[in-house]
């Protein structure tokens, strides 16, 4: 229903707000039409007494472009002929857009470039290794381009939440950032990996009720600071980097423990809520994972029991070693004196100097 004809909002008093909004917006789908769009609202409701704050945004983030990948094929000379990139300096060619949706990692699909066009459905095709492989060039996204992505595509194939993250994941949200479909099959197989933590390959229920390890609980609560945190800064591809580094350290320890996996399913659902939400039911809650509250990280687990040493001879690293996170400099002086491969090094003469740096290196110094 539009507000502007509900009878509790027939008042003189709002009508300019309709006016601004028309004048301002306009119909725009411009993100900033949007803005204005909204914060006319608020002002409305603030009026009215309904919203508590006049001014609803506190800080502006304004999305740099999503530039578009170009594919080219190469056409030669007055012919219906079409060569391969690699081959293509062999022949007098004209570079000619075509529609990124009908090639896949710079592979042209040659039945559907022949369904494009009625003018390229005799086309023939000089290949390379049996393939066609296609030129790509980095410019701004436009229809005349045939570089425009057709999100339903990309949804049929990977589904919406490979779609969302990789968008994430294509750089910081601020800055301008090149669209490449190649790489998107990479956050994909991220999205199966967090699946194969739940079921195994024939589809049999992982997840048990056994506690976590200490390894577990820090790999999490690692995740939970960090996405935290990059959440606050709108940092989402990096949160995206953090979520690949924790599933596959539970992967690597065959980790399904529920204890662990819910709260990993609360922190990846404003990235990928679809699956998330399925696996929020699969864990047995009648409730949605939107409604769960968001967990918080432990120091606790991020404590490191023991630190990896760089072992240096007059500022030359030569190898490591592992000390207690509470080891004395003296102890830790002893014991890379007393290491045997210290030895060679040292070449039987008396260090004038050893220097310890807490938590990082230690300099023997000749």
């Amino acid at each position: 229903m539009d507000p502007r004809n509900h009878k509790a909002l027939v008042d003189p008093k709002i009508d300019r707000y309709w006016k601004n909004v028309d004048l301002y917006v306009g119909g725009t789908e411009h993100a900033t039409g949007h803005l204005i769009y909204s914060r006319f609202w608020n002002k409305f409701l603030y009026d009215m007494g309904v919203s508590i704050m006049e001014e609803p945004f506190q800080k502006l983030v304004n999305q740099g472009m999503i530039q578009g990948r170009s594919n080219f094929v190469y056409r030669i000379k007055d012919t219906h002929t079409f060569v391969s990139l690699n081959l293509k300096d062999q022949y007098d060619v004209t570079p000619l857009h075509v529609d990124v949706n009908i090639v896949s990692n710079d592979i042209l699909d040659l039945e559907a470039f022949k369904a494009w066009r009625p003018e390229y459905k005799t086309a023939e095709f000089i290949l390379e290794d049996g393939k066609y492989v296609c030129g790509w060039a980095i410019e701004k996204m436009s229809k005349s381009m045939f570089n425009v992505v057709n999100p339903d595509m990309i949804v049929e194939k990977y589904g919406a939440d490979t779609l969302r993250m990789y968008e994430m994941f294509l750089g910081p949200v601020e800055q301008s950032k090149p669209w490449d479909t190649n790489g998107i099959d990479g956050v994909h197989r991220f999205i199966r990996k967090f699946w194969s933590l739940f079921y195994s390959r024939t589809d049999e229920y992982l997840v048990t009720d056994e506690p976590a390890t200490k390894e577990e609980l820090k790999s999490l609560h690692k995740l939970i600071k960090k996405v935290t945190g990059d959440i606050e800064q709108f940092s989402y591809n990096t949160s995206i980097s953090a979520f690949m580094i924790c599933v596959n350290e539970l992967f690597n320890l065959k980790c399904s423990k529920k204890e662990i996996l819910e709260q990993l399913v609360i922190t990846l659902a404003p990235f990928a809520p679809h699956v998330c939400e399925e696996l929020w039911d699969v864990l047995g809650h009648e409730t949605s994972v939107c409604d769960a509250q968001w967990p918080a990280y432990n120091e606790e687990y991020l404590k490191e029991d023991t630190i990896n040493y760089t072992i240096s001879f007059n500022g030359k690293a030569r190898f490591n070693m592992e000390f207690g996170a509470d080891e004395t400099s003296d102890a830790i002086q002893a014991a890379v004196l007393a290491d045997e491969r210290s030895q060679k090094w040292i070449e039987g003469k008396t260090p004038k100097k050893i220097i310890v740096v807490p938590k990082k290196i230690v300099n023997v110094v000749i």
